[in-house]
């Protein structure tokens, strides 16, 4: 079993993208996700999530290096010298964002974006891990900071969908339908330039000023262009990368290498361009439609889930204050399975064992109740289910400096 958020389904009620969406998670997946967007006037506050402020203290005080920031200036990125420099002595790296550079280049008019705020902010951090949990597509974090009346980027389309939560200032963006539809990563915009052009000209379907608090789901392939209104405008992008049927496929194709008559050689001399190449197509295909036909799900599911936990980082632990804590286990602290945690519980006669991606922890068979019981609630340290209080402290003390379980 994947442990997940602790064990549970990803199927359960979704708080993080209820918050953005004001829907019911069933209602938003029906008729918004993937198809069409959705934009959400405010019903709150995100203040807890990120704010102007927070960017001067990313700015003046995290030493961010790219590629965590960029910058652009009227829809050409400007080059990271123009607004990063040297750490100075103790921490001679050439490419620490330089507060200064910063001022002058967004006070003449350029647009800066702080990236993978997902791993640099703790408030957006969490907020994250619970939109994934939600979602079940793993996701991330940009925040773009737009000076009064400047474009920050050229009409374009992303090539993954996207949350936009309007934290601080307005904004006025004009959204378009599609000219290519559920583009892959490697599908850029830049491959339809002409026709986004074109159809950035035309009428669009969304045409509005998002006021702090608005939350706008847009999927890939929309295209979309902003403008900041009358101060600094601040905003969060979520894009989410969204598993795809295409994915399942490759996945599909990338066993064809265990079919004997998928290895087959052609003949020698072929000719691609004469007639007997088709019986060779045929072939190739009569090999193709079996290797689809007698597909696992299980297995496909099973690397599916594996793709997804590489894509995607548990809450992260604080050493040093885990190592004293431990010292001094008390009975009655909380425990619970750390969030995000990619980890499968697997059963047998040699015990029971929690297998994650980088290694393999195993204990007694007497423990199995207990490991199960944490994947899906949290218990106390010493009263763990169906051990005695000195073997569930020593449980939870190994699943503790393991990182498997934290302290809550």
């Amino acid at each position: 079993m994947s442990s997940g958020d602790g064990g549970g389904s990803r199927s359960r009620p979704a708080p993080a993208l209820a918050r953005l969406t004001g829907l019911d998670p069933d209602a938003f997946a029906s008729e918004y996700w993937g198809t069409q967007p959705l934009l959400t006037r405010a019903q709150g506050s995100f203040d807890d999530l990120f704010s102007a402020a927070a960017v001067d203290d990313l700015v003046a005080d995290r030493a961010l290096r790219t590629p965590f920031v960029r910058m652009a200036h009227e829809g050409s990125v400007l080059s990271p010298p123009s607004f990063t420099g040297s750490g100075g002595f103790g921490a001679e790296i050439g490419d620490q964002l330089d507060s200064a550079k910063v001022l002058r280049e967004f006070a003449g008019g350029a647009s800066l974006v702080l990236q993978g705020l997902h791993r640099t902010w703790a408030p957006i951090a969490d907020f994250t891990r619970q939109l994934v949990a939600d979602l079940g597509h793993p996701a991330q974090v940009n925040a773009y900071i737009t000076p009064a009346s400047s474009r920050g980027f050229d009409p374009h389309y992303d090539t993954h969908d996207v949350f936009v939560i309007q934290i601080s200032g307005a904004k006025h963006w004009t959204i378009h339908e599609p000219v290519h539809e559920h583009p892959l990563a490697d599908q850029p915009w830049s491959d339809h330039r002409d026709a986004v052009a074109a159809r950035a000209r035309e009428t669009p379907a969304i045409d509005a000023t998002f006021e702090p608090g608005d939350v706008l789901y847009l999927p890939r392939g929309w295209i979309h262009s902003a403008v900041a209104q009358g101060g600094t405008s601040v905003h969060l992008t979520i894009g989410v990368r969204a598993a795809t049927r295409f994915d399942v496929l490759q996945r599909l194709v990338a066993q064809a290498g265990e079919d004997p008559e998928l290895r087959r050689p052609l003949a020698l001399g072929v000719d691609y361009l004469s007639p007997s190449f088709a019986d060779d197509i045929a072939a190739t295909v009569s090999a193709a439609r079996a290797l689809l036909d007698r597909a696992d799900a299980s297995a496909l599911g099973a690397g599916m889930e594996r793709a997804f936990e590489r894509a995607t980082r548990p809450a992260p632990v604080r050493p040093l204050a885990t190592v004293d804590l431990l010292a001094d286990l008390a009975p009655s602290t909380i425990v619970g399975w750390r969030t995000g945690l990619p980890a499968h519980v697997q059963d047998d006669d040699a015990g029971v064992h929690i297998v994650l991606p980088d290694r393999t922890i195993t204990l007694p068979a007497e423990a199995s109740a207990a490991i199960h019981a944490l994947t899906s609630a949290d218990h106390a340290a010493g009263s763990l289910p169906a051990l005695d209080p000195d073997s569930s402290l020593v449980v939870s003390r190994r699943l503790v400096r393991e990182a498997v379980l934290v302290v809550r």
